[in-house]
């Protein structure tokens, strides 16, 4: 379980990674010598698995926001590790999920609009055997983060 000063530490970090160590001392009441030491044990506990920046995606050109539900008929391991090949070597598709229920797969893709979101479709359906592929368009993010909830952890 976390202290309190850990939660705040991991809210902060989670905000901006690029805050001082010493400011974000004095922001959870700790000596910088104290707070570097927790900011390390989380990173060792995994806690803090990467520091990274976020890249504005309608700046970077990819405003557009396709979730993808796949359905397939073959449920083997190696099925699964030629799908999880496929969404790696895929940039645009930045996130994968294995679900329950009907559908067997979501994947969120971005890209500049639906042409390129077509080349990415023609990849995967040529790479890979579905059952379905279902898309839907994002027309507005109405919440979108990085930061998880640390009340449970």
């Amino acid at each position: 379980m976390l202290d309190i000063r850990d939660r705040r530490i991991l809210e902060t970090l989670q905000a901006d990674a690029t805050v001082p160590v010493a400011d974000l001392a004095d922001m959870v009441g700790l000596s910088v010598s104290a707070c570097w030491r927790r900011i390390k044990a989380l990173e060792e506990a995994g806690l803090i698995a990467a520091r990274v920046a976020l890249v504005d995606r309608r700046k970077a050109n990819v405003g557009m926001t396709v979730f993808v539900g796949v359905r397939t008929s073959r449920h083997s391991i190696e099925w699964l590790e030629a799908f999880r090949k496929v969404m790696a070597e895929i940039p645009e598709i930045v996130e994968a999920y294995r679900l329950t229920g009907d559908m067997d797969y979501l994947l969120r893709i971005v890209v500049p609009g639906v042409e390129v979101y077509d080349a990415v479709y023609k990849q995967m359906i040529s790479r890979l055997d579905f059952t379905d592929v279902t898309s839907f368009i994002s027309m507005e993010e109405l919440k979108y983060t990085t930061a998880i909830p640390l009340r449970y952890a």
